[in-house]
């Protein structure tokens, strides 16, 4: 990819060049990374880069060369988020990197259900707790958009929670509380007053090894694995939800396709109420929730 120039190459060439080089070692999307990348290396949105382009900028030699480095790396399927450092979820940035689970835009919906159910709590300053919550996605989402919420989050992962700590500086919202611990003993101080309890837990059956390179190498193996058929934390998540919601309180939990049937399965056994399953915007069951009895 990269070139002996010693003049400007036009941004176009560059992105032209790079989304050949991506689409080459099989990434999805190859032009809009590419310009995600130049957009990052040049300052600024995707939508200034396709006008520089459209309007025969050049790329300056130092921005071409990093831009070049950058695009060597997607090459090997390090993730996107990885290199830019950013990973947009709902209308937050979050940093992320090795060692904390990029969030997903299918998470988003498993967020507005539980922002739905925050916002409908009868309380005037309800309770809402996020379980293993990796780069605080789901937490900060909740937090800066029911202001009025409490909003509680822990995590257990040393390499997650220094992401995690800096998003929740990053953010700032003061109704954000984070804590390191372990989720089967998170919070006994809030046993019985919790409105939403929700998590992204890892739910990915052991056997069952992602095929995109970005998850299978990158994302950490402890936010992707959830035991033979994916639900051993689903399991605790259910036990730990009993002890902290109070009744008419809701769980929501984030799982696989195909686990819906499953987990409602795991939740009525355990005596909760009305559980239901909900598709993402691909129409993909995504999340399943429940009340407490």
């Amino acid at each position: 990819m990269s070139s002996d120039h010693t003049d400007p190459v036009p941004l176009s060439d560059h992105l032209r060049r790079a989304a050949a080089a991506l689409t080459g070692a099989g990434v999805p999307d190859a032009r809009v990374d590419a310009e995600l990348l130049a957009a990052h290396v040049l300052g600024g949105g995707r939508g200034e880069v396709q006008a520089r382009a459209l309007r025969g900028e050049d790329m300056p030699l130092a921005d071409a060369e990093r831009f070049e480095a950058l695009v060597a790396r997607r090459a090997t399927r390090e993730p996107l988020q990885h290199l830019t450092g950013r990973a947009p979820f709902r209308h937050l940035e979050l940093r992320v990197g090795p060692g904390v689970f990029v969030p997903r835009p299918e998470t988003e919906i498993v967020a507005q259900l539980a922002i739905d159910a925050l916002r409908a709590a009868a309380s005037p300053s309800p309770v809402a707790v996020d379980l293993g919550t990796g780069s605080g996605a789901i937490a900060l989402a909740l937090a800066t958009e029911v202001p009025h919420a409490q909003v509680h989050a822990a995590e257990n992962s040393a390499e997650a929670f220094a992401w995690t700590e800096e998003n929740f500086r990053e953010v700032d919202a003061g109704n954000a509380h984070l804590a390191f611990v372990d989720l089967e003993h998170a919070f006994p101080e809030l046993d019985g007053t919790v409105s939403v309890l929700v998590s992204n837990p890892p739910y990915v059956p052991d056997a069952a090894i992602p095929r995109d390179p970005e998850v299978r190498l990158f994302d950490p193996p402890a936010a992707l694995y959830g035991g033979e058929d994916g639900l051993d934390v689903v399991r605790v998540l259910s036990r730990v939800g009993r002890r902290l919601l109070h009744p008419g309180g809701t769980i929501v939990i984030e799982h696989g396709e195909w686990q819906g049937e499953a987990i409602r399965g795991i939740l009525a056994g355990d005596g909760w109420r009305a559980p239901a399953t909900h598709p993402d915007l691909t129409l993909r069951d995504r999340a399943t929730t429940a009340l407490r009895a």
